[in-house]
């Protein structure tokens, strides 16, 4: 199964998962306690899936571009596109082996639980840094380190969560400065609770 194909079953019900729907909300709060978002901002939802992070947010920004390498979870994105309180546009792409056009410029970049599907974070957070201005930030959350039993198949998953210090020196060393984590979330499960940062870090 190709990696854009992974989410496509799950697509149509993913926003009816509460937990899900809560902990998107729980890292937005985050992401809007840390830093001052205003209506011109353009955001990039990085693994955007159906738009639970950004949906959040729109009401506090000025447009947010959807990427995701899944169809059919943007697909779902832009049927409830309407719902959101800002501009949105969609890319279908998949950053960690194409790139976006010249040019391309974001305020910011947020990210919910993508970052653990991608091989190569370094050079990942190199084209982050390159997508934004002077004074842009990351806003990204991901898994702390786990045993591998969050998912129920790990078919495309590169990272079992991270050291949250790790990945903030790999931000230091791309270039991000005043780069800093905070605990956005707790994901219980049956079986164990796995424990979610938010790493953010300014160009």
């Amino acid at each position: 199964m190709s990696s854009k194909d992974l989410f496509a079953h799950k697509s149509k019900e993913w926003d009816a998962n509460s937990k899900r729907v809560q902990g998107a909300k729980a890292i937005a709060n985050v992401i809007e306690d840390k830093i001052e978002l205003n209506d011109s901002m353009h955001l990039m939802d990085f693994g955007a899936g159906t738009g639970l992070l950004s949906f959040s947010l729109s009401d506090k920004i000025g447009k947010v571009t959807a990427l995701d390498n899944s169809p059919s979870m943007l697909e779902v994105f832009n049927e409830k596109s309407n719902l959101f309180g800002c501009e949105t546009s969609i890319v279908n792409l998949d950053l960690s082996t194409q790139n976006l056009p010249e040019g391309s410029r974001f305020d910011g970049i947020i990210s919910s639980m993508t970052i653990h599907h991608i091989e190569d974070v370094e050079e990942l957070f190199k084209k982050f840094y390159a997508l934004l201005p002077k004074d842009g930030f990351i806003a990204l959350a991901d898994l702390e380190r786990e045993d591998g039993t969050f998912h129920s198949n790990n078919e495309g998953v590169f990272h079992f969560g991270f050291e949250p210090n790790e990945l903030k020196e790999i931000a230091q060393r791309v270039g991000f400065k005043k780069v800093e984590v905070y605990h956005a979330n707790t994901i219980k499960k049956p079986h164990a609770e796995f424990r979610v940062f938010l790493l953010v870090g300014w160009r």
